[in-house]
């Protein structure tokens, strides 16, 4: 009884995948010979290669009958696939200047035997080099200079805005017990224009300032010969700067606010789902900013 049941399987260990079907592709710059089995293909597969002949060796793989294909293309004139005792056997007549690459599906249920060139496959560009080819002759480019100059002016920005921020944070701490530095407490939220004549290059002072909700509140900065719009609450975001084009009345700094909605928004919305810290925060959106100088 052992033995017939050795009997009945051997087939099975001997051939692990059979053969379905077979299908060759002549395109212009390459033959591909797709084959398909009826497991996933595990087998090993080897190959030899003569002056006009290409032998693959497909073991543990199985095919009812042999095939034999004749073509008249440029990579592959003909294939023939044949069973033998414990392996399939591929033989490919092909010109001499012709490789091949093997390779399987993902699901190991397909194996594609390509021909082709051997230039083509060393100069031929893969489908992502040609998409990020396209891709780079769309993309304007910036000269090296112009590129560190707006690094350095960028960095120069980030690192006055944290200076007046910590300035203002701790001012900000000094006097919570007593007022509100940024309010008025018998005025209602509005913007609030705040006349600063004569400012010391050194200080800081507000020119104007308008509350956006509970938390935070939108203030116009005066910090020597520059002005600087910063959202401040729970995190403390440096929005824009200006030199020469600075508002004067309230009229244009609620232009001002008008032009930067959507921005205001997305900054309150991250500051409402996300749990980073303000410092954090404050640095991945003051990157993305564009500053005029």
């Amino acid at each position: 009884m052992i033995r017939l049941v050795l009997l009945f399987l051997l087939p099975f260990t001997l051939y692990g995948s059979k053969i379905l079907s077979y299908n060759i592709y002549d395109r212009t710059d390459r033959v591909d010979v797709m084959i398909t089995f009826d497991t996933p293909y595990e087998g090993i597969i080897k190959q030899s290669v003569a002056k006009s002949t290409i032998i693959i060796k497909l073991e543990e793989a199985s095919i009812e009958s042999a095939k034999i294909k004749q073509l008249s293309s440029k990579f592959l004139t003909s294939l023939s696939i044949t069973p033998m005792a414990g392996y399939t056997q591929i033989t490919a007549t092909v010109p001499p200047s012709v490789q091949l690459k093997a390779s399987k599906t993902s699901d190991s249920y397909g194996l594609r035997l390509r021909f082709l060139a051997q230039t083509m496959q060393a100069n031929m560009p893969t489908e992502k080099e040609q998409a990020s080819g396209n891709l780079l002759q769309t993309l304007p480019t910036k000269k090296g200079e112009d590129l560190s100059m707006s690094y350095y002016i960028v960095i120069a920005t980030l690192v006055v805005g944290i200076i007046i921020l910590f300035f203002l944070k701790t001012k900000i701490t000094s006097k919570k017990q007593n007022s509100s530095w940024l309010f008025n407490p018998n005025q209602t939220p509005a913007t609030q224009p705040v006349a600063q004549p004569n400012v010391p290059a050194n200080n800081v002072s507000i020119r104007f300032q308008k509350s956006i909700n509970e938390a935070n509140t939108v203030v116009m900065l005066d910090y020597g010969e520059q002005s600087y719009l910063v959202l401040m609450g729970s995190s403390n975001i440096l929005l824009d700067k200006f030199t020469d084009d600075k508002p004067i009345t309230e009229d244009e700094f609620e232009k001002i606010l008008q032009s930067r909605h959507q921005q205001l928004d997305e900054f309150l919305r991250v500051e409402n789902h996300s749990h980073k810290e303000p410092f954090q925060s404050y640095k991945e959106k003051a990157s993305s900013i564009s500053y005029e100088v």
